[in-house]
């Protein structure tokens, strides 16, 4: 009877929890506050800047920076322009380029976003780079880092809140946190849903447009990161993420819309 109680509790928190992603409307699962969201992720961030080192190429440095940079400035716009900027409290932006060969980046709550030297010759140029961060920024404005620590916090710790867990075990929490965002996965494994990876998609086409870079050049970007890969992903129905016919359908039947978004 006392396991119907708490199972019935958690269940009817899970139903008023909810919070609305940006563009696609949908419902998602939300019980983390985004001060405690940002703060684990700052000092997971902060941890992983001292365990790795920052690529010593100025110039490729500058680019990311840049074009993080302008990416910023798009959703900030955005988010005023739809009446949402209060999402944006505590964004603290900060954009690092890591010497590592991994094919990777990543955005934790807060803006706090990371691309690893592995990934530049996949992006190519400024262009192809805009596309993985306006895809990972997305994942971070739609909160899907704390969708996923809400479904972890459900699933796995019996609805416990992430201020008990941090106080009761810091390590377990940034460990979640680290794995919540895919940090030390190479990009494309299992690290979102399909609908959050869509969402991140089409958040990210809208960000790169209003930034002034060109949305068309992600379906070549993703066929790069297909051929990078070997072809080895898994059938779609095995895999978290798009199948990449999937993912490029998607993103042609959603540019025109963002190409309006789009002034060169």
């Amino acid at each position: 009877m006392y396991k119907k109680i708490i199972s019935f509790s958690i269940a009817v928190v899970m139903m008023v929890s909810c919070t609305t992603v940006p563009i696609t409307g949908r419902r998602q699962l939300n019980l983390v506050s985004d001060a405690q969201m940002q703060q684990l992720s700052y000092d997971a961030y902060d941890q992983f800047l001292k365990e790795h080192k920052l690529s010593r190429d100025a110039q490729a440095t500058a680019m990311v920076k840049r074009a993080g940079q302008r990416i910023q400035r798009a959703v900030e716009q955005y988010m005023a322009q739809n009446n949402l900027s209060s999402e944006l409290q505590g964004f603290q932006w900060e954009f690092n380029l890591i010497e590592d060969k991994q094919v990777n980046a990543w955005a934790m709550a807060g803006g706090k976003t990371v691309v690893y030297t592995g990934l530049l010759p996949v992006a190519k140029n400024e262009t192809g780079l805009a596309v993985v961060m306006g895809h990972e920024i997305a994942h971070a404005i739609a909160k899907h880092g704390n969708e996923r620590m809400s479904q972890q916090l459900a699933q796995q710790f019996g609805g416990q809140t992430l201020a008990a867990l941090a106080g009761a075990q810091p390590g377990t929490a940034q460990n979640l946190v680290m794995a919540v965002y895919g940090v030390g996965s190479t990009l494309g494994l299992l690290k979102y849903g399909r609908t959050q990876e869509s969402e991140a998609d089409k958040l990210g086409l809208v960000f790169m447009a209003m930034a002034g870079y060109n949305p068309q050049e992600a379906i070549p970007f993703w066929e790069r990161m297909e051929a990078n890969g070997g072809g080895q992903a898994p059938p779609e129905f095995l895999s978290t993420h798009p199948s990449a016919g999937t993912r490029q359908a998607d993103l042609k039947r959603f540019m025109p819309e963002a190409m309006k978004y789009y002034k060169k």
